[in-house]
């Protein structure tokens, strides 16, 4: 199991490797290598070009040498896989940036190792230098991983009900209360967009809304949401077989919001939290929703469905509506919800929109300071007019193929109560091809960026 206090220590064992940082073609003049090491550098074409490494051999004073560029969390995420196992003492670099690039450091080395039974490489650990707020990185690696790891878990170990045990764990290991409404029970309660999407999963796989309560009461109230579509076939509307390939990942926008409240926990951030995840399966058998079909909503509006493939907003309206009537001060979901974002963003950068101009303002500054990049898409109301429905209050979906992204947040934006300050990420959670630090597979992105943003929005100390 990965453990990211293998990988980064303050203290250098005895025989620890200096880890120098060189800039390109600057290696003469980084200071701290001798001669022989100098013309080591030379002899193996050693500029010091982002992404490349060389091990200086200790009879010419042995160090390794790492190319950067400018600092990102990925900086030394090359090296940290290059270099052979051991200990590496990082110098030359200050507690801020070494914090970031140990980020890296660790999640380079994670593998998703729940099914295979060879051993695990040998670890390279990264000394850091003294001041650095190890134990706030260790925080951070361990959500981004609890974020790779359910997103990389197959459906068959992820349903609905061993997401429910996720939360129920997480709640458990942090002292948080957690409720779940299961099946049937969603429509006596209320949350019939949930129960029509899901209820066609087998048993042992209904639908359900997770419910989990942390923090202190007298605290500013934040409530994130986040689309638990465990498996997506895409419903009656069936997805072609290379479009269910990944979908295992449906449920990403549940394990980025599972991930950030981990993190505000694990840092004990002063606030009322609530989680809420509508988790389900777009399962196809004879009692599945339809497309024509209308179904009413938590907040009363009755939704067209025009595509049974649209799914995951239909249950994220459901919970929207319930997170607004507690009139929380900030909404932040997060949710894989449409290729047009990718088609526009691609992969790495996820879709934000967001209803507040100060509460965009925040997430901009803190993306910009973590190097946790966002980028922001408009919620432009014109294109609202394409959700219109002849016989129903709105349709999921637009006739036309344009600005696939905008209107499925403004659909979403029907359900947010007014006032309320809301952020909706359209994230992939996935890593198509392998990247230094980031492995094929699930992937985290925005929580480093969400959680200084919501702390500087709320004015929070802790």
């Amino acid at each position: 199991m990965f453990d990211p206090a293998d990988y980064l220590s303050l203290e250098a064992p005895a025989g620890a490797t200096p880890l120098k940082l060189v800039r390109e073609g600057e290696v003469d003049t980084a200071g701290g290598v001798t001669v022989a090491g100098l013309a080591w550098a030379k002899r193996h074409d050693f500029t010091g070009k982002p992404e490349t490494v060389l091990m200086v051999p200790a009879d010419a004073g042995a160090l390794a040498l790492a190319g950067v560029g400018d600092f990102t969390p990925w900086s030394l995420a090359t090296a940290a896989t290059a270099l052979p196992g051991g200990a590496y003492r990082l110098e030359g670099v200050s507690a801020e940036d070494a914090a970031l690039v140990a980020y890296g450091w660790a999640l380079a080395q994670y593998r998703f190792d729940r099914y295979l039974s060879d051993d695990a490489p040998a670890a390279r650990v990264l000394v850091l230098p003294a001041g650095t707020d190890l134990e706030g990185v260790l925080k951070q690696v361990r959500a981004a991983a609890f974020v790779r790891d359910l997103v990389n878990t197959p459906a068959e170990d992820m349903g609905p009900a061993h997401l429910q045990d996720t939360a129920e764990a997480l709640a458990e290991e942090f002292g948080a209360t957690i409720a779940t409404i299961v099946g049937d029970d969603l429509l006596d309660e209320n949350l019939p967009a949930i129960h029509a999407v899901g209820r066609a999963a087998a048993e042992g796989r209904e639908p359900r809304l997770i419910d989990l309560r942390w923090g202190d009461e007298d605290a500013p109230k934040l409530t994130l949401v986040g689309k638990g579509v465990c498996f997506d076939t895409g419903g009656l509307d069936l997805k072609p077989a290379a479009g269910m390939l990944i979908m295992k990942k449906d449920m990403g926008g549940s394990a980025h919001a599972l991930g950030l409240a981990r993190l505000i926990m694990d840092m004990g951030l002063k606030v009322n939290l609530r989680v809420l995840i509508p988790a389900v399966e777009n399962a196809v058998s004879g009692n599945a929703y339809r497309p024509g079909d209308v179904v009413m909503t938590r907040k009363g509006l009755s939704v067209e469905i025009g595509n049974t493939d649209a799914e995951g907003r239909v249950v994220l309206c459901d919970a929207l509506a319930c997170a607004s009537e507690e009139n929380p001060a900030l909404i932040v979901d997060f949710a894989t919800l449409t290729g047009a974002a990718r088609v526009a963003l691609g992969p790495d950068l996820p879709a934000t929109y967001a209803n507040d101009e100060a509460l965009w303002s925040a997430f901009e500054t803190a993306a910009r300071a973590t190097a946790d990049p966002i980028w922001r898409m408009p919620l432009w109301a014109p294109y609202a007019e394409d959700l219109k429905s002849a016989i129903a209050d709105t349709n999921n979906v637009t006739d036309g193929g344009f600005a696939g992204s905008v209107t499925a947040a403004l659909y979403l934006q029907k359900f947010v109560g007014e006032d309320i300050p809301w952020v909706h990420f359209d994230v992939f959670a996935w890593t198509p091809k392998p990247k230094p630090g980031r492995p094929k597979g699930g992937e985290a992105q925005a929580l480093r960026a969400s959680f200084a943003a919501i702390k500087s929005f709320l004015s929070l100390d802790g």
